[in-house]
């Protein structure tokens, strides 16, 4: 049976899951990621390239750019590219994601339904953290690809749907790592600290890292906070460590990944194990 449950971890988390695609050598010298629900892509272009992603033109930072699709993004989309007059567009087809259901009961009421003398906090909270994630700089960092934050055990997946008392929550968007209080946190990719808040009402401690072109990496439930707001990071540098403050069960490190308004699998974007 434990066999049979990592076996579905993996399928559920790892990047031979997603599907390959091949793109025109004229347009994109090569590309790095999946063409999946929750993946990214960084696309490295040929000189004098740009590209469009269902209309919309795509930033660029040293001939690279990036796109990215949510949990539940439609499974077809349109790329345009154009090169000195010449055009070609084509449609490219995402994988489609299963996604488990996580059942967690017995939780203090507040931890389901939040209290009403709680929300001016929360909904003051939710603008802060959207206005660092609306942050769209001309930083790199992002296309050198990402290793694991931290080390410990995988206890929660990307998307999958929690039901806490019984009552169905918001799907899980991060990939949860158990881990000892205190243990470190590194910043798994370069780029800038653009929110640092040790007591965030859902979160606790949470730190969000943008690393370029819409990209941005958010670390929940942390203990303590090693960075501040405006902070340069390279990977490998300790930003945090790991806790269990704000709306937690114990101490994790709740990992998620953005790009523009779409949630991302972080399993898909990182390196290695978090185990090894």
């Amino acid at each position: 049976m434990r066999r049979v449950a990592r076996l579905l971890l993996f399928f559920l988390i790892s990047p031979l899951a997603a599907m390959a695609l091949d793109l025109p050598r004229e347009f994109v010298k090569a590309h790095r990621g999946q063409f999946t629900q929750g993946g990214m892509v960084v696309l490295h272009l040929q000189d004098a390239v740009s590209v469009k992603l269902n209309g919309e033109t795509l930033p660029q930072i040293d001939g690279r750019t990036v796109l990215g699709f949510g949990r539940d993004a439609a499974l077809r989309h349109e790329l345009a590219f154009q090169r000195k007059g010449k055009r070609q567009s084509m449609s490219i087809a995402l994988k489609p994601r299963i996604y488990n259901i996580q059942r967690i009961d017995g939780l203090p009421p507040a931890m389901v339904t939040p209290p009403d003398e709680a929300w001016p906090r929360i909904i003051a909270q939710g603008k802060l953290k959207k206005k660092a994630r609306a942050i769209a700089s001309t930083q790199s960092g992002f296309s050198d690809g990402f290793v694991w934050p931290t080390r410990g055990r995988i206890t929660g997946v990307y998307g999958s749907q929690r039901f806490y008392n019984g009552e169905a929550r918001r799907p899980h968007f991060g990939i949860d790592i158990a881990a000892p209080r205190g243990t470190p946190v590194t910043a798994p990719a370069a780029g800038t600290v653009t929110l640092a808040e040790p007591d965030m009402y859902f979160e606790g401690g949470l730190v969000f890292i943008d690393h370029g072109l819409s990209v941005t990496s958010a670390y929940m439930h942390l203990d303590s906070l090693k960075v501040k707001v405006g902070d340069k990071v390279k990977r490998g540098d300790v930003i945090a460590t790991v806790g269990s403050t704000g709306r937690s069960t114990g101490p994790h490190l709740d990992w998620r990944m953005f790009w523009r308004g779409a949630r991302l699998d972080p399993a898909l974007l990182a390196e290695g194990n978090p185990n090894q």
